[in-house]
């Protein structure tokens, strides 16, 4: 019930404090939502980019094929299976690893150790070129520097964090 009073409170809120310093609340809205609209516009390119990448690696198969080269040394590493393109998939698109997550809860049940594996790690990882595309894209920076390397050694550890952790403890 408190949850649904969040959103109104904080937009009377908002109204009230506007008020109170006797501020232009329709006017600065407005303007606010012209920057919005700016930043959506700037960037676009990015996002049409990743999202057309994102649907060739799902429609050419490459994400199978990675996955069965890989079979060896995960199997050596007791990697689940299943949870391989989970590796690939999670920092390039949410959306992608979410079906993927969602097959796995099907096929697997909600309390196997696959499930909770994959489960720990898609909420351990971060869909990192996503958000570089909308955060470096919003600023207008072109360079990305060590964001890229150190983003996705940060996303390996939690992906390899989450399967230590919940094999041990899961």
């Amino acid at each position: 019930m408190y949850a649904s009073m969040i959103v109104p409170i904080t937009m009377l809120a908002v109204i009230i404090c506007g008020l109170i310093k006797k501020q232009p609340i329709f006017t600065l809205f407005a303007e606010g939502a012209k920057d919005g609209l700016h930043t959506m516009y700037s960037i676009a390119p990015s996002l049409i980019a990743l999202i057309t990448a994102i649907g060739m690696v799902k429609a050419s198969g490459v994400l199978d094929l990675f996955t069965s080269m890989l079979k060896p040394m995960t199997d050596y590493f007791g990697i689940p299976e299943q949870v391989t393109p989970l590796f690939f998939l999670k920092p390039i698109s949410g959306s992608g690893s979410l079906a993927i997550l969602n097959s796995i809860i099907k096929e697997n049940g909600a309390n196997s150790l696959v499930t909770k594996i994959a489960s720990v790690m898609t909420g351990s990882t971060e869909t990192t070129f996503y958000c570089i595309a909308v955060y470096y894209g919003a600023v207008k920076i072109n360079k990305t520097g060590c964001t890229i390397p150190c983003a996705l050694i940060g996303d390996f550890i939690g992906m390899m964090t989450s399967i230590i952790l919940t094999s041990s403890f899961g």
